[in-house]
């Protein structure tokens, strides 16, 4: 079998920045243990960085991207992570995921609004369709409130996101929440967290079984 290329690691920077905020949350609302799913792995510097704070749970990155799959297989490698399995080819909008196990949790970090709004869409129906009773599907990223930016910065981001690509931009909660619903899965926290970035959390209503 092929060795990961540790070359191959990328970085971003926001990584550094924002990876201790959002493991302070993860720690409050993430299952002791069972599978995580992480929806649009990037660079696998989260992966690489949360799972050995859940020894417990096996820690599933993903990514479309070829290049970002790499990366991550690399970040695996070079880190020597015990509980993190080999990255998926995953696209959200896929009917069918390439997932065996039922979920504890999903999670997607600064996702949803670098990709078309029919991703977003995907992300809820695949988090509905495998996540276990009272699963968590944990979001974390610019959005707005009630139709308002939350900061001048978001409304200057939004419009660069837009600018970049039409079907790109910061989603509004309230419709995030309203199309988490029809697929089981209900609003129950949020979290201010740094630079105008929320964290969200939903979970698979029980007795609910998602579309």
């Amino acid at each position: 079998m092929t060795q990961p290329n540790v070359d191959a690691r990328r970085a971003a920077p926001a990584v550094a920045r924002n990876r201790d905020p959002i493991l302070e949350i993860l720690r409050q609302v993430l299952p002791a243990e069972g599978p995580v799913l992480e929806v649009g792995s990037g660079t696998g510097e989260h992966a690489v960085h949360f799972a050995p704070h859940f020894p417990k749970s096996s820690w599933q990155p993903s990514d479309p991207n070829f290049d970002s799959r790499e990366s991550i297989a690399a970040w695996i490698e070079s880190t020597g992570a015990k509980n993190i399995r080999a990255p998926l080819d995953l696209d959200v909008r896929d009917s069918a995921w390439p997932v065996d196990d039922r979920l504890a949790a999903v999670v997607s970090i600064n996702m949803i609004h670098i990709s078309p709004w029919a991703s977003c869409l995907g992300l809820l129906a695949g988090a509905g369709r495998l996540l276990a009773e009272d699963g968590v599907l944990f979001l974390y990223g610019p959005f707005r409130i009630d139709g308002a930016h939350t900061a001048p910065s978001n409304v200057a981001f939004d419009d660069s996101l837009r600018m970049r690509d039409p079907e790109w931009g910061v989603r509004d909660l309230g419709d995030v929440a309203d199309a988490a619903a029809v697929h089981g899965l209900a609003l129950r926290e949020r979290f201010e967290m740094p630079a105008n970035n929320l964290s969200v959390v939903f979970r698979r209503t029980p007795g609910r079984s998602g579309s």
